[in-house]
């Protein structure tokens, strides 16, 4: 079944002016048929040429396609530059509105850095993800931890098992969202909430990543769901949307996901922090990232890359906190 839904004309995309419509067929008229559009195995939310007589714009909310599991290999390595950053971690607690002794869900925990640092928050977690590697790392880690093999499509837990529910930099790894939020919605209690972080692919082309790597930030940017799809996805699994709270990256960040080194760009010329980052180890190409390298340590040496990165400077966030409640 096709998803659409309409968005009001905004100056913010993440405004209060936009609101969902979840509809399961074309309205007469509209368009001809779907608009469907896949790069590198993943479905993306593409905009379609029309809109109705009020002057909504209309969208269409894909699927994405299975994808293997590209994390299996790099477990080991994941931990030398993923790291569990203290002012995330703060908000992700603050946004969850998390009661000490509560029973909390990171779906996709990978190797368990935010799992183990809620932890010590005093909530009792329970990680899932689907690679063993990784779950085997977080074993190591902290063994007093619930670790279980799963996806968010099929989630190892019985039903209103959870407080609340986070997901950090994983939805665009699920293969399908609506099926996920779904799933999350049955195992949280009732007036629980989902926390996701995530980037829309709206702010990742305002990386200046694009200029160095387009290929690659095109390939990145099109496996991740854009907010409207998201935000259908929980409503139409039952979740109220309670807030969006954009994150520009600090200087001081511990944890080196994709855009960590916004203020540091010498950070992409250390080769092992790049293999902490799925875009440069799953998703680019050797030719486009040694070129993009070599430029980007010119433009650091000449002077010209401040230019460069204040080009893409904007208002729209660098990352997303969508927070959800169960009715």
């Amino acid at each position: 079944m096709w998803q659409l839904h309409f968005k009001q004309p905004a100056d913010d995309e993440f405004s209060a002016r936009n609101w969902i419509l979840p509809i399961d067929f074309l309205p007469d008229g509209s368009i001809d048929q779907p608009i469907k559009s896949k790069k590198n195995g993943s479905f993306k939310s593409k905009q379609l040429n029309s809109s109705n007589d009020t002057g909504f714009q209309l969208y269409c909310c894909l699927y994405r396609e299975p994808m293997e599991n590209e994390y299996n290999n790099t477990g080991a390595m994941y931990n030398h530059t993923r790291h569990a950053d203290p002012y995330l971690t703060d908000r992700l607690l603050h946004l969850l509105d998390a009661a000490p002794g509560g029973d909390y869900l990171d779906i996709g925990c990978g190797t368990g850095n935010y799992t183990i640092a809620l932890a010590a928050s005093g909530l009792n977690l329970t990680g899932v993800d689907p690679s063993g590697e990784m779950l085997n790392e977080a074993r190591k880690r902290d063994q007093s931890i619930t670790w279980l093999k799963g996806a968010a499509e099929e989630i190892p837990a019985k039903e209103v098992a959870f407080d609340g529910v986070i997901a950090v930099l994983t939805i665009h790894h699920w293969t399908d969202l609506v099926k996920s939020m779904k799933e999350i919605y049955r195992v949280t209690r009732p007036g629980g909430r989902i926390v996701l972080f995530t980037a829309t692919p709206q702010q990742m082309k305002g990386y200046w990543l694009n200029h160095y790597f387009p290929a690659m930030m095109r390939a990145s940017a099109d496996q991740m769901p854009g907010f409207y799809a998201v935000a259908t996805a929980l409503a139409n699994a039952g979740f109220d949307l309670d807030a969006t709270e954009k994150y520009y990256i600090k200087e001081d960040l511990q944890d080196h996901f994709l855009y960590s080194g916004k203020h540091q760009p010498e950070m992409y010329l250390d080769e092992e922090m790049r293999k902490g980052i799925s875009s440069f180890t799953v998703l680019a190409n050797e030719e486009e990232v040694a070129a993009g390298l070599a430029k980007l340590n010119a433009d650091i040496n000449n002077g010209e890359f401040e230019d460069i990165r204040d080009s893409f400077e904007n208002n729209k966030g660098d990352y997303l906190f969508v927070v959800a409640k169960k009715k």
